[in-house]
């Protein structure tokens, strides 16, 4: 707008920018018409085959899942490209939630595994992104030294509320309240037993639900480390919030790039499409796009349909 006003020619910077967003990278792909003796391997010991056994069109990426079909056999695997295997991918419950669909069994693999140390999820929202990240946190809580969640300040379509009464906490807790949301899921889903070490996690401080605004300059340690609503992230911010993993530490990012909350960001410029983009085909990174919604009937017809 300024450029038009002193008459100056202007473009989009368009580095950053995913080219084909209906390309993006998911994470996972469907094979048809495998031979039934290679689905059997999956139930078998020791629950894998090498990849050379699996005739594919395109070559499959490091933590790529694959939906095996035969004429009355399914299963769901996951590709290894360090042993060079199709590994058998099991349904776990973590913390009493239980995968209800494949993409979530797949979500639930890749925040459990030794192997990858970024992950991000996506989908429409009741997919279950930010809890499955949240139960397969606690279900590794003895791994890490913290357990640290975060999202940006970015209130919906960017109108603020203006200020708030109270101390910084008092202040922060509307933008929060989503992630005690799903921590009340959890709890109800457990019981009373895992309430209260819910409950003392958080007095512990080995849990921690904070802003991302004072990120930078920071070196995370062992902290299992959860980013909710990266769609409102830019490029730069999540290359500033990955460089902040120190040894022993895992990054999960959450969010839905269609449902875009800050001003100046689309579904092609946001930085979890950008992170998609750039870190595919990586052995330390796995990507998981959730479709099907869990949170209700109602929510799963307005994600489709509005």
């Amino acid at each position: 707008m300024k450029a038009k006003a002193v008459g100056l020619m202007a473009q989009d910077y368009k580095n950053d920018h995913v080219k084909d967003i209906s390309q993006l990278y998911t994470g996972t792909r469907i094979e048809e018409h495998v031979d039934p003796d290679l689905i059997e391997k999956m139930y078998t010991p020791p629950y894998e085959f090498p990849t050379g056994d699996l005739a594919v069109e395109h070559a499959l990426l490091p933590n790529e899942y694959i939906i095996l079909r035969s004429e009355k056999k399914s299963a769901l695997a996951v590709y290894d490209d360090e042993l060079n295997l199709i590994k058998h991918v099991d349904k776990v419950p973590a913390f009493g939630i239980i995968p209800r669909n494949a993409e979530q069994t797949y979500a639930l693999d890749a925040i459990l595994s030794d192997k990858v140390q970024l992950v991000s999820l996506t989908g429409k929202a009741g997919t279950g992104k930010t809890l499955l990240a949240l139960a397969g946190a606690l279900k590794r809580k003895k791994s890490y030294r913290q357990i640290l969640m975060a999202r940006p300040i970015v209130a919906l379509s960017n109108k603020d509320i203006g200020f708030l009464p109270g101390d910084i906490q008092s202040k922060l807790d509307p933008y929060m309240k989503p992630l005690f949301d799903n921590l009340g899921v959890i709890q109800h889903a457990e019981g009373e037993t895992k309430n209260s070490q819910v409950t003392k996690l958080l007095e512990d401080r080995k849990l921690v639900i904070e802003p991302l605004s004072y990120i930078r300059g920071r070196s995370l340690v062992n902290t299992f480390f959860i980013i909710d609503e990266a769609q409102n992230l830019t490029p730069h911010e999540i290359k500033t919030i990955i460089t902040r993993a120190g040894e022993g530490t895992k990054v999960v990012f959450t969010g839905d790039i269609f449902q875009i909350d800050h001003p100046y960001l689309d579904s092609h410029s946001n930085g979890l499409s950008y992170l998609i983009e750039k870190m595919k085909g990586q052995r330390l990174y796995a990507h998981i796009n959730l479709t099907k919604g869990e949170r209700s009937e109602l929510a799963d017809l307005a994600g489709s349909l509005l």
